[in-house]
């Protein structure tokens, strides 16, 4: 399917690596010229230059999303190779481990600066312009855990709550402009940095020795899907290209879950 791509160009945050350079690959694919951003220079170019060596189009920028100076160096640098007409709000933090005693105020601020504010931050920079023009994507990358929250992460969950909340309200104030909002609750991604950490886990927790034996029962203890597995990058960053594309116009202010029908139990 041609998703008419190729005439637009899109940042990505977050996308130096995990699903953020799996979403950047995706577009490029399609024929967007992608913008990677990520805090690690080197990083960051890497994932570019893998774009540009596969025949693709790509820049890459740094700078930390969590402040308003680094919000203005992304955005300028972003935007000194061209209008921006997809922005997709991917960069974002995660702590398995937290819990509610182990949780400050402090911590639940910096993650939802991290994970709901950057995000406002490249809005505030981006989407005026596309409003001018009459055309525009904007995709927030968020989890089923804004819907389905566990008692482990919850700042994490709220943040998620709030990604996607964000996302509708962004529909209602671009009604009728041409630039449509949504926003993908993910379930587990399988990177590879996960899939090592899960396989290490699963042993000591006697799942099993290869990822094969592990993954499943896995899912069935700690996120139990309908499917029966966790979800590959490939899937989500499917599902964000046909959402940047123009053959999305009529989805906008949806939270759409990608999730393997995960359950409550």
């Amino acid at each position: 399917m041609d998703l008419h791509l190729n005439d637009k160009r899109a940042l990505v945050t977050g996308s130096s690596s995990g699903l953020g350079a799996k979403i950047a690959e995706r577009l490029a694919a399609e024929g967007a010229a992608v913008v990677v951003h990520g805090r690690d220079e080197a990083r960051a170019a890497a994932v570019a230059g893998a774009i540009t060596d596969a025949g693709g189009r790509a820049d890459a920028v740094t700078g930390d999303l969590g402040a308003d100076a680094g919000a203005d160096a992304v955005a300028g640098a972003a935007l000194a190779g061209g209008p921006v007409d997809i922005l997709v709000n991917n960069a974002g933090a995660f702590d398995v481990t937290a819990t509610w005693q182990g949780t400050t105020a402090d911590d639940w601020a910096a993650l939802y600066n991290t994970n709901v504010i950057s995000a406002v931050r490249a809005i505030h920079r981006l989407v005026p312009a596309m409003r001018e023009r009459g055309w525009g994507r904007v995709i927030q990358i968020s989890s089923v855990t804004g819907r389905l929250p566990q008692a482990t992460q919850p700042h994490y969950a709220a943040t998620n709550a709030a990604r996607g909340n964000l996302a509708a309200s962004l529909s209602r104030e671009l009604r009728g402009t041409g630039v449509t909002s949504n926003a993908v609750a993910a379930g587990g991604i399988l990177t590879p940095a996960n899939r090592e950490m899960l396989t290490r886990w699963g042993r000591e927790q006697g799942m099993g020795e290869t990822w094969e034996e592990i993954e499943p029962r896995l899912v069935a203890a700690h996120g139990p899907n309908d499917v029966g597995r966790v979800g590959r990058r490939a899937e989500y960053a499917d599902l964000v290209a046909f959402l940047a594309s123009p053959l999305s116009g009529y989805i906008t202010g949806a939270n759409l879950s990608v999730d393997g029908g995960w359950r409550d139990a």
